[in-house]
């Protein structure tokens, strides 16, 4: 039985040490869950950051931006589909975190835009940055970079032998 349980958990181990990379963070009454972005192509100079924000409180909060130590400035962004066309743009006045609700920032959606990148973005990398709320303040976060075609943090997106993703 012991040599098994050893094999059952050197297969697991690759999926654990994954689901540990993605990190939630605490501020009070806001709990921020799975900070991540994509991995960059090289000449990029753009990047989405995606993350969720849950207020256990009773008084709403504002994300308002942050920082991201790869990028020379981060804006908080929308997606929509209007006609076909997808069209992105600023969130002027931040987002709204009701008590007791769950925002989402993820592709296609709310994201966070990482602008002016200093580097590509590396699967495997984990980055740091802030949060700023309205009330919490700034809320010290870290970012892993995931391959190109996540759509979620830890997916595994098929990627070739030599790292690039692969689509059908």
């Amino acid at each position: 039985m012991r040599v098994s349980a050893r094999i059952v958990l050197l297969c697991l181990s690759p999926l654990l040490a994954g689901a540990a990379a993605a990190e939630d963070f605490t501020a009070g009454s806001l709990k921020i869950g799975h900070p991540w972005s994509r991995a960059t192509p090289n000449g990029a100079k753009v990047a989405g950051g995606y993350l969720s924000v849950t207020n256990t409180g009773t008084e709403p909060d504002t994300l308002t931006g942050g920082t991201f130590d790869e990028a020379g400035s981060v804006e908080i962004h929308s997606m929509t589909m209007e006609g076909g066309v997808m069209k992105m743009a600023p969130v002027e006045n931040g987002l709204v975190v009701k008590p007791g609700e769950t925002v989402a920032l993820k592709p296609g959606g709310f994201h966070l835009m990482f602008l002016g990148l200093k580097d590509p973005l590396k699967k495997g990398a984990t980055v740091k940055g802030t949060l700023t709320f309205a009330k919490a303040g700034a809320v010290p976060v870290a970012f892993t970079v995931e391959s190109l075609a996540a759509k979620a943090p830890g997916d595994g997106a098929l990627e070739t032998e030599h790292g690039a993703s692969h689509h059908h």
